[in-house]
């Protein structure tokens, strides 16, 4: 009788179950990713208060939204530096990039700027909901500081709707770019 050889291949990994908790990894990727968006937001801001100034009535507004996000950034600086993460290879290019959305829509008017900031804000809810789902108590340090972060931003999503975002000439075609590039962004700051 002829002996049997079983077949040998290599087996991939398990891929995660839902409720699985994310692997460090994936938890890196998180702090990589929202690193890089804090950066982008404090550059949009940065762009937007160069062109309209301070004098102007939405001076305050732009100012309190813009050191809300340079604590988020000094926030995801820290916890870079504490836990070994990479930060994006893209930092120079959202510097550039940053800047020149936000001197871009100031430049076409205050509602152009607030629907920036409006559709920019949606994305980032929506994508530190996905965080918060996918961390599920895995790290309650990281969670208890995207939930804060979230609730800021979900703030600057209704100051820029209260502050005629959807009035901006063009709003539907200006917020979807804007917000397809904010998706793109967040594909590649994960990544790279």
């Amino acid at each position: 009788m002829e002996k049997h050889t079983p077949l040998t291949t290599k087996q991939k990994p398990a891929r995660p179950l839902p409720g699985d908790r994310p692997s460090a990894a994936e938890t890196n990727r998180m702090i990589r990713v929202d690193h890089a968006g804090e950066f982008g937001a404090v550059r949009i801001y940065a762009g937007q208060r160069a062109v309209i100034g301070e004098r102007h009535s939405k001076s305050a507004l732009l100012k309190h939204m813009h050191e809300q996000e340079q604590e988020h950034l000094a926030r995801f600086d820290k916890f870079i530096t504490e836990r070994g993460v990479r930060p994006t290879l893209l930092a120079p290019f959202w510097n550039i990039a940053g800047f020149a959305l936000g001197a871009g829509t100031a430049l076409m008017g205050e509602k152009a700027a607030m629907a920036c900031t409006q559709a920019i804000e949606e994305v980032i809810d929506e994508h530190y909901q996905e965080q918060l789902d996918a961390l599920n108590g895995a790290d309650p340090e990281l969670e208890s500081m995207i939930e804060k972060f979230q609730a800021e931003e979900v703030e600057h999503k209704r100051i820029a709707e209260e502050h005629g975002a959807e009035q901006a000439p063009g709003y539907p075609v200006l917020s979807g770019l804007i917000k397809a590039g904010c998706k793109t962004a967040i594909w590649f700051s994960k990544r790279l």
